[in-house]
């Protein structure tokens, strides 16, 4: 499988289709086809059909091969070749992936989850794309009764491990447009969605698939940031009275215009369009570059009136260069890959490159889409995470342990006893965790691992302690100086990567000894952790 960079990546199923399971996959990026014009030629071949077909009907190609997948326990006849199974090929997993199969696309997946006829949402409706194609109808056609619809069908046929993803619910998919908070689109969407579950669980209860014998496990991505103007009437509240908003839509922002007009910055660059966008400067010019420096003062200078609200913004909020990018985790082992700088931006603001002036608008409302995501926020970064099933506690809410996406994993590695063959970033959820599904190191130890474990988080989380610490420093240095002096910079530069060497280090033995206790049947020592727990917060009480 590739992963985003087009590398072959470590398979989230592997664990699973090695113990003898297989592994469904609805949407979900990473663990199915994602690109016609790369992955079906590299998984069919150039010459197959399969080929031919994205050459001469690239919607239906995508209907077919896009979005579903199953990855099969070795030797399973699901994914046979006589079910137009093909190799899953992983050549860079830790201790090989040899003659294990999958099922790759709804043409091929659907016969086998649905052999009655049409796979179904869970309304009965026959899913299809825009275009009328049975099959994959695109990431943003992933409703709940669509996803679960897929989920449902593949439980019930020989797929007892599924990953799947729900489309947002506050556009009306797949084309628009966005609604505000209370909008009468968004809380029936909403309701649908709520109706889509209760069919789920309802469905899967009758096939004796419950919570007593499955993991189940929901969370969302990410947050969204809500950009418009208040609602009307002032009393609205979405359930007996419906919102509307006169004012409502992101702001999108010519970068490269601004940059011209505001900062006279002319220097060539190309930018992934995001709320919190990355660019590379044309030449690949070192951070300590004069090109570089003036690029970065530009940035943090610029500003625009908001059309939402009329207030005069400044539209960076924090930078970040390679630097402050190995802190947060955002360099890796592609070079090419790692942008020269990039801009966390005010959450109402999504910015891409155009021309460099402002001979139209550098500045427009786009009422298409309302909800700005992948910034640093605390509305962006703060989200939810449910799990239920054996092994997990029976509580209501957990609002104090502090986790992120990292630590799902070995959660789900510890609850159902199996374990990866690389090291986790983040760390299992015990505190969620009932006394007799934790390894015996971790409940022999359960304070000490839950003080290693929560430190751990605070020094290596992007958007912990650490990360959003020096985010501001990084700021601060990208920011300052001039052509004729850039000390304070260098000085904050050289205090970041000092920071960064330390936590490094820090991190790594903190998570071998979480690592041993969860999958290694390894005891804590009390000594080492009691000196990492010391190092960790002294590092912590270091920063600003």
């Amino acid at each position: 499988m590739l992963s985003a960079d087009g590398k072959n990546a470590p398979g989230p199923w592997v664990p699973f289709t090695r113990a003898g399971c297989n592994v469904g996959a609805v949407a979900s990026a990473n663990i199915i086809l994602e690109n016609i014009a790369i992955d079906i030629p590299t998984v069919f071949g150039p010459g197959s059909a399969e080929a031919t077909e994205v050459a001469t009907d690239r919607n239906l190609a995508t209907a077919d091969f896009v979005g579903i997948g199953i990855h099969c326990a070795l030797n399973d006849s699901l994914c046979s070749a006589a079910n137009n199974g093909k190799a899953d090929l992983l050549p860079d997993e830790k201790g090989g992936y040899v003659g294990f199969q999958g099922l790759f696309g709804h043409k091929y997946v659907a016969p086998q989850i649905s052999p009655g006829g049409p796979v179904t949402d869970l309304n009965g409706n026959v899913i299809q794309d825009i275009h009328g194609n049975a099959g994959f109808p695109g990431f943003d056609g992933m409703s709940a009764a669509v996803s679960l619809g897929y989920v449902a069908a593949m439980q019930e046929h020989g797929v007892p491990v599924t990953y799947a993803y729900i489309s947002d619910a506050h556009d009306k998919h797949p084309t628009g447009p966005a609604y505000g908070p209370g909008e009468a689109g968004y809380v029936a969407a909403l309701k649908a969605y709520d109706d889509a579950f209760d069919k789920f669980f309802t469905r899967l209860a009758g096939d004796g698939i419950t919570s007593k014998n499955t993991l189940f496990i929901f969370t969302a991505d990410e947050g969204d940031h809500f950009v418009g103007g208040p609602p009307s009437p002032a009393n609205c509240d979405g359930v007996t009275i419906p919102c509307t908003y006169a004012k409502i839509g992101e702001l999108n922002a010519n970068l490269a215009g601004l940059l011209a007009t505001e900062a006279l910055v002319t220097t060539p660059f190309k930018v992934h369009s995001d709320d919190a966008p990355t660019i590379y400067i044309t030449g690949n010019p070192v951070p300590t570059d004069p090109i570089t420096r003036a690029f970065s003062r530009g940035l943090a200078s610029l500003t625009a009136t908001n059309l939402i609200n009329g207030n005069l913004d400044t539209i960076n909020q924090f930078l970040a260069d390679p630097v402050e990018m190995k802190i947060l985790h955002m360099v890796t082992a592609d070079q090419a890959r790692t942008p020269t700088l990039v801009m966390f931006a005010d959450p109402d603001y999504f910015l891409f490159a155009g021309a460099p002036n402002c001979n139209s608008p550098c500045v427009t409302e786009q009422p298409g889409f309302a909800w700005d995501h992948g910034d640093v926020q605390s509305d962006i970064s703060t989200t939810w995470l449910g799990l239920v099933g054996p092994g997990v506690k029976n509580d209501v809410v957990d609002s104090q342990t502090w986790s992120d996406h990292t630590d799902i994993r070995p959660t789900i590695m510890l609850l159902t006893g199996l374990q990866d063959d690389y090291q986790h970033d983040g760390r299992a959820l015990v505190e969620e965790i009932t006394g007799g599904a934790l390894p015996a190191p971790v409940r022999g130890n359960a304070n000490l691992f839950q003080k290693l474990a929560r430190v751990y988080k605070q020094i290596n989380a992007p958007v912990g302690q650490l990360g959003l610490a020096t985010l501001g420093i990084s700021n601060t240095a990208l920011s300052s100086g001039s052509s004729l002096d850039d000390s304070t910079y260098t000085q904050l530069e050289s205090q970041l990567a000092t920071i960064n060497s330390q936590r490094d280090a820090i991190a790594g033995q903190i998570i071998q000894v979480l690592e041993d206790a969860e999958f290694n049947g390894k005891p804590i020592n009390p000594a080492t952790a009691s000196v990492l727990l010391q190092q960790a917060n002294q590092l912590l009480q270091q920063l600003p």
